[in-house]
């Protein structure tokens, strides 16, 4: 299958590669620096049992979805509405969109831009960019598909490359999961850039994340969306699974770039105001990485 990936860092990357090393053909649509390396080594895929170089193609340009089939949608949550402008010139009539993203409302706002079907789904995978055109992968990996006509091919395709995938129909209560532990983990690890291990060996973290995934529960429920018994026992448990992982939030503040908070506890506040709802452990979260963020800037 010819596949392109649209916003290639980490998470795209990492599908990227698993999915060439299956032997399909694909696209990184990506920063220069990183099409660069690619170019110049391939895309270096970097796990627990193996490290590879892959053959992918690589391109600054949106153009490179032109001939996809498949088009794994990666870009920030405020990059969504922007690259998809760029990108909408390009699709092929019969492409498939899954939008692979942080935040719950991203494939909402994409089909709204393309005027098609853009699929939903959940990703549960632990990866960073240690340098350029080199991606390492540190547990996990599953995905979860919205349902949709091609959605079981999809995740058969995905499970013959070594990707866990399942098909849902409710995939959005599985998106509203994953921002209740990203509203958890994110900013916490960000803040004083420490993996989740040693962040959950911080006397009061445990205390503070209960707040935070009560007030997300208030909103969910508000919002007419069930959650799973069990949330805060699987929020709390996470970091024992991926200890060493420095969330993404984290990793973009190292980097200097602007991070998807709003779309994550920035989120939670905003549906709160907009319910009544208040939400002071989510509000402060947010206004610490947005000073981050703009002393970076400065």
């Amino acid at each position: 299958m010819k596949i392109a990936v649209m916003g290639a860092g980490a998470v795209g990357c990492y599908y990227g590669a698993m999915l060439a090393r299956a032997g399909h053909a694909v696209t990184l649509i990506a920063r220069p620096q990183h099409v660069a390396a690619v170019r110049g080594h391939g895309l270096v895929l970097e796990t627990a049992a193996f490290t590879e170089s892959l053959a992918v193609t690589a391109t600054t340009e949106p153009s490179g979805v032109n001939d996809a089939e498949l088009v794994l949608f990666c870009v920030k949550s405020g990059d969504t509405v922007a690259a998809g402008h760029e990108m909408a010139p390009h699709l092929r009539p019969g492409a498939t969109i899954l939008s692979l993203q942080n935040g719950v409302d991203n494939a909402a706002r994409l089909e709204e831009v393309l005027g098609r079907l853009v699929m939903p789904t959940a990703v549960y995978v632990a990866t960073e960019m240690p340098r350029p055109g080199h991606v390492r992968h540190h547990g996990r990996g599953e995905l979860v598909i919205g349902a949709g006509p091609t959605s079981q091919t999809l995740a058969d395709m995905f499970g013959r490359a070594g990707v866990k995938a399942e098909v849902s129909d409710r995939v959005i209560e599985d998106l509203w999961t994953k921002l209740i532990v990203n509203c958890a983990y994110n900013a916490l690890s960000a803040i004083p850039q420490l993996p989740y291990g040693r962040m959950m060996g911080v006397d009061g973290v445990t205390a503070a994340m209960k707040d935070i995934v009560e007030e997300c529960l208030a909103v969910a429920r508000a919002c007419h969306v069930p959650i799973a018994d069990g949330i805060l026992a699987k929020v709390l448990g996470l970091a024992a699974t991926m200890p060493d992982q420095l969330s993404s939030t984290a990793q973009d503040l190292a980097k200097g770039k602007r991070t998807e908070i709003g779309h994550l506890n920035g989120y939670i506040v905003a549906s709160g105001e907009r319910l009544g709802i208040a939400t002071p452990a989510n509000r402060l979260l947010t206004g610490i990485v947005k000073l981050m963020e703009a002393s970076n800037r400065e």
